[in-house]
């Protein structure tokens, strides 16, 4: 695969990136300790997935732009197997420990179903836009791997008319649904850092990425 002229480096934004990646699991921890110690192997296991996801899509990014070592070791078809792998991992991890923990938040029915309600609506449109409009394969970063996907236009269709970010902003209000659907007070903490997280790897990560990549 052709690679861009200058790449950014391998550890280019990841002070940021494991700085706030420390103090994000450290605020874990003490919402971990406050809750009692709840489920201890469903809960890291959760934490675990988003830090496992966003760890391998920093590497394969950068050693792709910089060598195409990636699509040289494993191809890109498998690098997209094992991105969904881990994206699926975040929400069924999730899935299990607020199920696992479901009534420990003590929310009545009626103000849950209503968050809940409010919390999947742009969740699942954004999650449908970015089926329809954007293309799940191209939402993996397929455009570090193949320069025809950097010569896409910009899509405005669906919920990307509201905002050219529609994964951060709302996909991910997915984690925060789970939680508060199943009334859990262990998933909405570990919710509360999988979305914090993914704007820490927006900035570290993605940002510096696009910045060479559109330039």
């Amino acid at each position: 695969m052709k690679t861009i002229d200058k790449p950014p480096g391998i550890w280019t934004g990841q002070a940021l990136h494991f700085t706030c990646l420390a103090f994000l699991l450290a605020l874990v921890g003490v919402g971990w300790l406050y809750l009692g110690e709840p489920l201890p192997a469903a809960f890291w296991v959760a934490v675990a997935f988003p830090v496992g996801h966003q760890v391998f899509v920093w590497l394969a990014w950068r050693l792709e732009l910089r060598s195409s070592a990636v699509s040289d070791a494993i191809g890109f078809r498998a690098y997209v197997v094992v991105f969904f792998l881990l994206f699926g991992g975040r929400f069924v991890s999730l899935f299990v420990l607020a199920w696992m923990d479901r009534g420990s938040l003590g929310l009545a029915m009626l103000p849950r179903s209503v968050s809940t309600t409010l919390l999947v609506l742009p969740g699942v449109y954004a999650m449908v836009s970015v089926q329809r409009y954007f293309g799940m394969v191209r939402a993996t970063g397929a455009d570090h791997f193949d320069p025809r996907y950097r010569a896409m236009p910009l899509v405005d269709r669906g919920i990307f008319r509201f905002t050219s970010n529609a994964m951060y902003h709302f996909a991910f209000l997915l984690f925060w649904a789970i939680a508060v659907g199943f009334d859990s007070s262990a998933a909405l903490v570990v919710a509360a850092f999988s979305h914090a997280y993914t704007w820490v790897h927006y900035h570290a990560t993605e940002k510096p990425d696009m910045d060479d990549l559109y330039s």
